[in-house]
């Protein structure tokens, strides 16, 4: 893959209107100080959050030659986007902030990691609830760390269409599309939605429904979707743009030169090797930039060989799957190209080394992160094997563990998919506290070779989504 810049020039001219776009974004950002504001989709397992953000994005076209899904872990959203697909709509809302940076990835990872830190990534969240089973475990953990860091939210209340009876109305205002349903489709829409309004007030919160709602600082918003067909999508975009100008233009005034970086994934890319893909959410990255992160054997310093953005969404339909910078500014998601990075812990933070930093204050600032999590495991070794994806989710299952609830030793940690050396640290157990040689895996893959080795040595692994699960199965195991 060429790493060079789009030529302006004969065929390459639709390269360089996408690169154009970014350009402007970048060129608002710098002249009015005004950042994209960064939303997290948030809820429950299987509520349709992938869905609903491809619905809004665009990202339809799952399979079909030239479909636009990318596999970044943030999808932006222009002015001109959202204005369209407002329309029917018409309302006489202006955008005055540049339009939003989706991030398509459970929020809690990024609350929990980023708590201890004292930052916060997402500027306000959408928490999606299935209105056929109302709040679920992990919608009250969601729901409880966006209280804990006081995020603005907007609840949508999705798969309207599994209504029995619900009759379509492609990308309809929610009220037209209900204006097209039966008395009994009505009905057991107004049913379910008061039963979740019931147990959002079980939780200590007041929700509505948004055209309803009167007091929009104390209640929150109710917006009805289908992530399918796009009921509600209109109605939902627009509230984001009302909420984000009424009550986030001060927050979004935060355009600073210093650099506010997470890292969202690591991930082989074919022609570039390990590569990050990371949100930075204030300051700007340069090719040639020196970098520190953090690594599961220390800390990491690495050059920028490229910076890569997934192409604008719906802007053009052009060849070659990422533009290139030499520079970007904030908010982006961005796919960094450079050496040494396969063993960075997702979820930590990124910091540029300018030309006057101590890079070895750096380096210890970079990892403090782990350093903190790796003081909580017992002293004495003995306690169950605990592995996450990112280390905010390791971090989230250590404090669970350590609850007065629960009170769990924790003996070994790990960080991405279980293998053969995590089985193994766990596997020294066996010969202390046998009910300890176990490795509770939260949101990983077992590799097929761990999995054979931890059947021969009879350590268990329990593999859930949910870290409550995690220890209900480890209680069961035990009793």
């Amino acid at each position: 893959m060429d790493l060079k810049k789009p030529s302006a020039r004969g065929g390459d001219d639709k390269q360089q209107i996408v690169g154009d776009e970014h350009s402007r974004r970048n060129k608002l950002s710098e002249e009015d100080k005004v950042r994209s504001p960064i939303c997290c989709m948030m809820g429950h397992i299987d509520t349709g959050k992938t869905k609903l953000l491809d619905y809004i994005t665009g990202n339809v076209q799952e399979g079909e030659a030239g479909g636009t899904t990318q596999k970044m872990g943030a999808t932006y959203l222009s002015a001109r986007n959202i204005l369209e697909k407002t329309m029917e709509l018409k309302s006489d809302t202006k955008l005055k902030v540049p339009g939003p940076l989706f991030i398509d990835t459970p929020g809690y990872e990024f609350y929990t990691n980023l708590r201890s830190r004292g930052l916060g990534l997402c500027d306000f969240a959408i928490l999606v609830v299935d209105i056929m089973h109302g709040l679920e475990p992990q919608t009250i953990e969601c729901l409880n760390l966006l209280r804990m860091k006081n995020t603005e939210f907007i609840i949508a209340l999705n798969k309207v269409d599994r209504l029995y009876g619900w009759r379509i109305c492609e990308n309809a205002p929610i009220l037209e599309a209900m204006k097209q349903q039966t008395k009994d489709v009505i009905n057991e829409f107004n049913m379910r939605l008061n039963e979740i309004i019931n147990q959002f007030k079980e939780q200590g919160l007041n929700s509505e429904l948004y055209y309803k709602n009167k007091e929009m600082g104390e209640t929150f918003s109710i917006v009805p979707t289908c992530a399918i067909s796009g009921e509600g999508i209109p109605d939902l975009l627009l509230l984001l743009v009302q909420l984000t100008q009424k009550t986030m233009v001060e927050k979004l005034i935060t355009y600073v030169d210093k650099v506010q970086c997470t890292v969202l994934e690591v991930k082989v890319m074919e022609g570039y090797g390990t590569t990050i893909d990371v949100v930075l959410v204030n300051g700007e990255l340069h090719e040639g930039g020196q970098i520190v992160v953090c690594g599961l054997q220390g800390p990491i310093v690495t050059t920028i060989r490229a910076l890569l953005t997934p192409h604008p969404i719906k802007e053009l339909h052009v060849n070659g799957n990422h533009v290139h910078h030499e520079v970007i500014k904030a908010a982006e998601c961005i796919n960094i190209i450079a050496k040494d990075l396969e063993h960075v812990i997702v979820g930590t933070a990124l910091h540029v080394v300018g030309p006057d930093d101590d890079i070895e204050a750096i380096k210890e600032l970079v990892m403090e992160d782990v350093n903190s999590v790796l003081s909580r495991i017992d002293k004495s070794g003995e306690g169950v094997y605990i592995q996450a994806s990112t280390l905010g989710s390791l971090e989230a299952l250590l404090e669970f563990l350590k609850s007065p609830a629960v009170k769990l030793p924790v003996g070994g940690i790990g960080i991405g998919p279980v293998q053969k050396k995590d089985v193994m640290k766990a596997g020294v157990m066996l010969e202390r506290k046998k009910e300890f040689a176990t490795i509770l895996a939260l949101d990983v893959e077992v590799t097929t070779e761990a999995r054979e080795l931890a059947d021969e040595m009879e350590v268990k692994i329990f593999c859930s989504d949910i870290m409550y699960h995690l220890f209900d199965q480890y209680q069961a195991y035990i009793c």
